[in-house]
């Protein structure tokens, strides 16, 4: 029996840079959703770097496993 699995990657999503504008009246006139901007950025990178992470180990010991599957159909099958 041949079995066929798909991986299921977590899916990271790089958050979006935030905006400032070149007109510094724009800057202090939306000083605080800036702000807000730059805090959400920098809890949602946070969260990204987390995510990367925990696939890349998720990743490795896939590989680790598929590879030990491997060494043992080469074996069975006489390779």
């Amino acid at each position: 029996m041949i079995s066929v699995g798909g991986a299921v990657a977590e899916s990271c999503v790089t958050p979006q840079r935030p905006f400032v504008p070149s007109d510094p009246k724009a800057r202090r006139d939306y000083a605080d959703i800036i702000r807000r901007d730059f805090e959400l950025y920098i809890r949602d990178i946070q969260n990204y770097f987390r995510c990367l992470d925990e696939e890349r180990a998720r990743a490795f010991e896939e590989a680790q496993e598929v590879s030990a599957e491997y060494g043992r159909f080469l074996g069975l099958v006489g390779n």
